[in-house]
């Protein structure tokens, strides 16, 4: 049976991590960041589908099963279909690799970041700088309320996938 309190140390065997491990420094889901306040945990956003599907397939035991009761995924391969607003609003690893976004212990890029920061992981550098990340794609919500009728979905439909792979709900807007 996993656990994931604070104090524990997980360890990561994955198809692209080998033997990394963290500790759970903070309570799951609690004493975020003051400017954190994502609308939307990563079951949520699995369970909605997010990243084609193909996000973190490989992943379970590194994190709750319960994430995955509800998880749209494709093993196979990136299927937009599976993605809520049903479009393709990813860059591929190799883009985020090149302008840097990548840091060597997230090689997944920011949802992994925030799926461990939600569990409990602290690292305050890194933690900053995918914060200010997170913050910088509020300007998307902007551009939805301008050019969107209230509770239009399928307006900017690319946009509000994106925002939903970055924890942000556009179905209010």
């Amino acid at each position: 049976m996993k656990t994931f309190v604070k104090g524990t140390v997980i360890t990561v065997n994955d198809l692209m991590q080998h033997d990394y491990s963290y500790v759970l420094s903070e309570p799951v889901g609690r004493n975020f960041h003051k400017a954190f306040k994502p609308e939307l945990t990563p079951k949520q956003l699995l369970a909605m589908g997010v990243f084609g599907g193909k996000y973190m397939t490989d992943c379970r035991d590194e994190f709750p099963d319960s994430w995955y009761k509800n998880a749209k995924l494709c093993h196979e391969f990136h299927d937009p279909n599976m993605n809520y607003f049903g479009i393709n609003a990813s860059k591929p690893l190799a883009y985020w690799r090149k302008k840097g976004w990548i840091h060597p212990v997230d090689p997944r890029g920011w949802f992994q970041w925030y799926c461990r920061y939600y569990l409990g992981r602290r690292m305050e550098e890194e933690d900053t700088r995918q914060i200010k990340r997170w913050k910088a794609m509020k300007r998307h919500i902007g551009q939805i309320k301008k050019h969107c009728v209230p509770g239009d979905l399928s307006c900017r439909k690319k946009q509000r996938q994106a925002l939903l792979h970055w924890a942000y709900d556009s179905r209010a807007i």
